[in-house]
């Protein structure tokens, strides 16, 4: 069951911690006495870092995960709440809507890094989410406070440093700065300590810093070519030339803007042409990328040395292992070296060959999704994203490179996992499809992506006029693919509705089409929805259509859409009786979906099992498996209602177990599914729990809390004295108590006495 459990995903720490011992019991203090939390501070002073260690001390507190959300890359915040949820909830569809159903009843800590761009933006998501859910703790790092009501701000100051009047070398050494300086010298410079020989040089370097970490760190690289001496003297040329200039800057943002000149000038000049040249990445990148955009006068042979130069200048930081390896640079770097390459000239000219390694990322993932690498690029493509989203935005916002921008986009229909959402998508190709008014076959492509996103989102009136706009261009331009497109997405528009005479023959003839065209992947789609058709209208070729649909996803060994091809087979197979075997296939798509992490197929497997149960004759257990599906649909911020052609097996599952069942024991049931996590949801389908929870396990599907709320219910304490005792809103006592009655599926407090009291008595 470890494929679905998401505990978060605080990175290890590659360099030990230094000092900040104040800041760092203050900041655990203050969000454990409120639930946000806002390190403040210049940039370079250290806030990402220590709100990481403050995370990483408090995260037991937090069943559910600590996640850490780096929000530098997001150039705007229209994407902001898909972002979020795609991460924390890991679901196909996220939105706002998925992200407070999965935080609802959840023990989370939200770290936001990165906030000052989009400060409203950030304010709003904050305020929504801490209103629905009572669990959550928010830590926010930003140049500004959010102004968010009941938000606790910390201001994170540079590091004291040494007086001149300090005589004491004891003194010294125990000083936040130095102690940094030393630790990261040593880092380069194994042997180096802070000695009678060098430690005023030290002292005073520090102070020249204003005691700021990234310069300390900075300046401490250089020690593997230079003495503390030397580099005192040298930064002491710097800033009497930076006295000549503006004095408007704040001393501190005049200090980092001298180590970042000097820094830059001890580059090479390839190094310096590099550093500017990384900027145009979004979220980093890999060596293949660096080498491909970065390397245009500068030999491709000599990137990764120059890569390695940079990281062991502490320009540039090495994440991931294997081959997943990334380089990266922090966001004030980043947005230096960006000012240098515009500086440079070479700003747009970069963009451009950011933008082709974009085009031809996405032409290449559109080209092999359908084969053994389909989870690689899965992958692959979510790592990108930031890039993606960059490479998008600069094309949109540059006159007459739109075109680009629906290229791209349009190339991404196979991977709208790789999208935060369909609202991701639709939100490029609308743009783009504005900008662009050709009518090229560019455009006729992206116009049926378009249509199946809309569609996806639930919007069957928005995608008519993209498949009519789609099909006739098509048709004017003699483009046989794109009129394949457009009868595909026209026929899945009709088996969403339900209409499967008109579905299946629509997709019947784009099927053709894409046979004769030779398009693997494109024709797997289009048959996977054929076969899916013609179950549910119990079509006799039903049987041979599934068939096909597995036998190529093997073939191709394609997980994900081997897991679907086993969903629609197993489907099939209840149809026409063969009950075990459909068990035993639904089942083996649900250890695929926990591999790819598809938690809307699993809501469909979860579902599709409780129909066979329910005709075997295990009411009960199909009871409890819709309540189980109840919980994945709703971890995701969706329902089967948004599937039309699926909703009829639904409603006739549930009007037979209560046929049988009578209201009362199907209610039950179900609510023993519908109090379950996702994990225990999973494993109740795969029959790896049994069908019925003792009652004084109940209490089990409840959070830390819920169970320590529900102890003092049980004691007859009202919300506010529960608020009182635990030192919370009542407000926030009142949502916990609605969370425990909505687990357990029950009605009255009464009932959790009663649970509370039985659990006590099977424990004496």
């Amino acid at each position: 069951m470890g494929a679905t459990t998401r505990a978060g995903n605080l990175p290890l720490e590659l360099t030990s911690f230094v000092g900040r011992r104040r800041e760092l019991a203050e900041g655990k203090r203050l969000l454990s006495a409120g639930r946000m939390l806002t390190l403040v501070g210049v940039g370079g002073v250290g806030k990402t870092r220590l709100a990481g260690r403050i995370a990483a001390e408090m995260s037991r507190e937090f069943e559910d995960g600590a996640w850490l959300i780096d929000l530098a890359p997001l150039g705007a915040g229209e994407l902001l709440a898909e972002t979020v949820a795609a991460l924390v909830v890991g679901c196909p569809y996220p939105n706002m809507e998925s992200l407070t159903a999965y935080l609802r009843d959840k023990q989370t800590l939200l770290l936001l890094d990165n906030c000052e761009h989009l400060l409203a933006q950030c304010a709003a998501l904050a305020g929504d989410l801490l209103s629905t859910a009572p669990g959550l703790r928010i830590l926010a790092t930003s140049r500004q406070a959010l102004n968010l009501p009941g938000e606790q701000v910390l201001e994170i100051a540079p590091f004291t440093v040494p007086e001149p009047a300090e005589a004491s070398m004891e003194d010294v050494l125990h000083n936040e700065a130095v102690r940094l300086f030393e630790d990261r010298a040593s880092s380069v410079v194994p042997e180096f300590k802070v000695n009678d020989a060098n430690i005023l040089a030290v002292a005073r370097l520090c102070r020249r810093l204003d005691g700021i970490p990234l310069a300390i760190e900075l300046a401490a690289a250089r020690m593997l070519i230079l003495s503390a001496e030397q580099i005192l003297e040298r930064l002491d040329d710097r800033f009497r030339l930076l006295t000549t200039g503006p004095t408007t800057a704040p001393s501190r943002q005049k200090t980092l803007r001298a180590l970042l000149d000097w820094s830059y000038d001890l580059c090479s000049d390839q190094e310096q042409a590099l550093w500017g040249r990384l900027s145009v990445f979004s979220g980093g990148s890999d060596l293949e990328a660096i080498e491909q955009v970065c390397s245009d006068g500068i030999a491709r042979e000599s990137v990764p040395d120059l890569v390695a130069q940079l990281v062991g200048k502490s320009i540039v930081l090495r994440r991931g292992q294997g081959s997943a390896i990334r380089f990266e640079m922090l966001d004030t770097l980043r947005q230096y070296g960006r000012e240098r390459l515009v500086a440079s000239g070479e700003d747009k000219a970069l963009r451009l060959r950011h933008r082709d390694w974009c085009r031809d990322l996405a032409a290449r993932a559109e080209a092999e999704w359908f084969g053994d690498r389909q989870m690689e690029w899965l992958g692959r493509l979510a790592r990108e994203q930031g890039n993606v989203r960059a490479a998008l935005e600069f094309c949109l916002n540059e006159p007459g490179e739109a075109w680009a921008a629906l290229e791209i986009a349009a190339a991404m229909w196979s991977h709208r996992l790789s999208w935060s959402s369909p609202s991701e998508g639709h939100h490029w190709l609308e743009r783009a499809l504005a900008k662009e008014p050709g009518a090229g076959p560019v455009r006729a492509k992206a116009l049926w992506v378009d249509a199946w996103l809309v569609l996806l989102r639930g919007e069957p009136e928005a995608a008519k006029p993209l498949l009519e706009e789609c099909r006739t261009l098509a048709e004017r331009l003699g483009d046989e693919a794109q009129l394949a497109g457009a009868l595909h997405i026209t026929g899945f528009s009709a088996l969403l509705a339900g209409d499967f005479d008109r579905a299946f023959s629509l997709l019947e003839e784009a099927l053709a089409r894409r046979r004769v065209l030779g398009h693997r992947g494109h024709e797997w789609v289009v048959l996977f929805q054929l076969a899916m058709t013609a179950v549910l209208m119990d079509d006799p070729r039903s049987a041979k259509l599934c068939e096909e649909v597995l036998e190529k996803a093997t073939r191709a060994n394609a997980e994900w859409s081997v897991s679907y091809a086993l969903w629609v087979t197993a489907l099939e197979r209840w149809r026409r009786g063969a009950l075990r075997d459909a068990v035993t296939m639904m089942r083996d798509a649900v250890r695929l979906k926990l591999r790819c992490n598809d938690h809307l197929g699993l809501a469909q497997c979860i579902e599709g099992l409780a129909w066979v149960l329910a005709d075997d004759g295990q009411y009960e257990q199909a009871a409890q498996m819709l309540g189980g599906a109840q919980v994945v649909w709703r971890s995701i911020g969706t329902s089967l209602s948004g599937l039309g052609h699926l909703a009829g097996a639904h409603d006739r599952c549930e009007a037979t177990l209560r046929r049988h069942l009578k209201d009362d024991r199907f209610e039950a049931a179900f609510g023993r599914g519908s109090a379950l996590t996702v994990d225990q949801a999973a494993a109740y389908a795969l029959d790896e729990r049994p069908a019925r929870q003792p009652e004084s396990d109940v209490l089990s599907v409840l959070t830390r809390r819920e169970r320590e709320i529900a102890e003092y219910v049980a004691k007859g304490l009202t919300n506010k004295e529960i608020a009182d005792a635990l030192v919370i809103a009542p407000r926030t006592a009142e949502c916990h108590v609605e969370n425990i009655l909505r687990k357990l599926n029950f009605t009255s407090r009464s009932q959790i006495v009663k649970t509370w009291e039985s659990r006590r008595s099977d424990q004496e």
